[in-house]
């Protein structure tokens, strides 16, 4: 699972199927994304309260099936290998992607190694600067976190990135048009088996005319 505004819309369509009785997720295994390093347990900001609060409270998720990247503290290069250990044993049939204005993808920004696995990264200053909107300052927004790799986020069987708003505009164009490179990790996705891309008109505005399906 993703976190941050591009997949809320997705994870309301969820809930409302659970809510109407045309879905179950009790036997589905949950794994996210990313994680802030340096934020307390409690702290509203920390990815797995999001996931909860967004998602996984809301509908029939067990406990048990749910393992969040840094849950509890504890020793962040460890979590990094025991994560990558729980993907590699727990192969995973769907990646839930948003896009950043940089083009990452989880928080694996630009220059990251398309071969890498989970790790600590340093956030980039603008993706710190497009996050501080959910906390009380810039200040106070980590620079640090841990992401699954780009390898481990290609090893899924299906990918779906969701992106919305004028602001995610460039980098849609870029991972569509753009030559594969590290300066934008989104472009490796397009050699991926199986990959589902939902954009709004906002989001979808800078792609060329031929793409009108799009538009």
């Amino acid at each position: 699972l993703a976190t941050g505004s591009s997949p809320l819309g997705l994870y309301k369509k969820m809930i409302e199927s659970y809510q109407k009785d045309q879905v179950s997720y009790k036997n589905t295994e949950v794994l996210n994304l990313d994680e802030y390093i340096g934020l307390s347990e409690q702290d509203p900001n920390k990815y797995s309260h999001f996931l909860h609060h967004h998602l996984l409270d809301h509908a029939d998720f067990s406990k048990d099936n749910i393992d969040l990247i840094m849950a509890k503290q504890g020793n962040v290069q460890e979590e990094c290998q025991r994560y990558h250990n729980l993907l590699i044993s727990n192969p995973v049939d769907i990646q839930i992607l948003g896009l950043g204005s940089n083009c990452h993808i989880g928080f694996n920004e630009p220059g990251t190694n398309f071969d890498s696995q989970t790790h600590i990264v340093k956030l980039k200053e603008d993706t710190r600067k497009n996050n501080a909107r959910f906390f009380s300052s810039l200040d106070q927004v980590p620079k640090e976190a841990i992401t699954v790799g780009i390898r481990d986020i290609m090893s899924a069987q299906h990918i779906l990135l969701v992106a919305s708003g004028k602001q995610k505009a460039e980098a849609v164009k870029r991972m569509l048009e753009e030559d594969i490179c590290t300066d934008c990790p989104a472009s490796i996705l397009r050699v991926h088996k199986s990959v589902t891309i939902i954009l709004d008109e906002e989001a979808a505005s800078l792609l060329k005319k031929e793409r009108g399906e799009l538009c």
